[in-house]
């Protein structure tokens, strides 16, 4: 379920936002409710924030410290469905003949097939929690990797498998945390160059300004998150965030951004003098 300036508000909204979003009381509800809306309509049309309560449960899940690798891919698989499921949303479907079992005979019908050629694109490593999910809901999607890292806050790209040719209509770009914004605007611009007519991004958690710059830069892409964080701190983490989301959904250690290409011996962490 998500809110837009033109969506009704669902009946369970208004409790369900006064229980895991704002800690607004019952008095406070018309109020949250109005902020809630306005949130949503300061990033425009085609921004999606979930509101749904089952969601922002799992989405806490996530955030907690005492969550393990193993219950934060299961959780970030059960999240990254929702938000496919209401991001699919726009695909079209053509008609398509097929035959129904009717006890020892069969007889004829019309069905229905996603019209779409579908890519999708997660960023390594964390874009690879929201994959399973995504090919759960699209199994002929085509899955196209790309790599990057941060370098004073800036994206840098060290693996690209997106075809020479775009034969895809719509691509969805997977990323659990948008911080400041670089990485996915810089991804989307490659898409763009691609030739991929249109792109969906989808964040379980974005930060309120990467969120705003990304659609500022590109005002007609589609963009479904889970929440929305206030703030950023001085690298670019969004707080409260949820941590380095590759790194729990994988069981490693962080690495500086300084490091990242060495080998692990080589790294001061990892350093017999320390």
């Amino acid at each position: 379920t998500f809110i837009s300036p033109s969506t009704p508000t669902p009946s369970y909204f208004v409790s369900s936002t006064m229980a895991t979003t704002n800690g607004t009381s019952s008095s406070d509800a018309p109020a949250a409710v109005a902020a809630i809306t306005t949130d949503v309509a300061s990033f425009g049309p085609n921004v999606h924030i979930s509101k749904h309560p089952v969601l922002s449960h799992k989405i806490s899940v996530l955030r907690s410290s005492s969550t393990s690798p193993g219950e934060f891919r299961r959780a970030l698989r059960e999240i990254t469905f929702h938000l496919g499921y209401e991001a699919t949303s726009t695909l079209t479907t053509k008609p398509v003949a097929l035959n129904v079992p009717l006890g020892h005979d069969h007889i004829d019908s019309t069905g229905n097939k996603i019209a779409e050629r579908i890519a999708i694109v997660p960023i390594l490593r964390s874009g690879l929690g929201m994959t399973e999910s995504m090919l759960e809901l699209l199994p002929n999607a085509g899955v196209h990797h790309i790599g990057m890292y941060r370098q004073n806050l800036m994206p840098v790209q060290y693996y690209n498998r997106l075809p020479k040719k775009c034969e895809s209509d719509v691509a969805y770009v997977l990323d659990p945390v948008m911080a400041t914004g670089n990485t996915i605007m810089s991804l989307v611009k490659m898409l763009k160059k691609w030739g991929v007519p249109k792109i969906y991004v989808l964040s379980v958690i974005a930060s309120r300004d990467g969120l705003k710059k990304l659609v500022e830069a590109h005002p007609d892409i589609c963009v479904s998150v889970g929440t929305v964080d206030d703030k950023l701190d001085e690298n670019g983490q969004v707080l409260p965030g949820l941590g380095d989301a590759g790194d729990r959904l994988f069981g490693t250690d962080a690495i500086d951004d300084e490091e990242a290409l060495l080998h692990p011996s080589k790294r001061r962490k990892f350093s017999i003098d320390e």
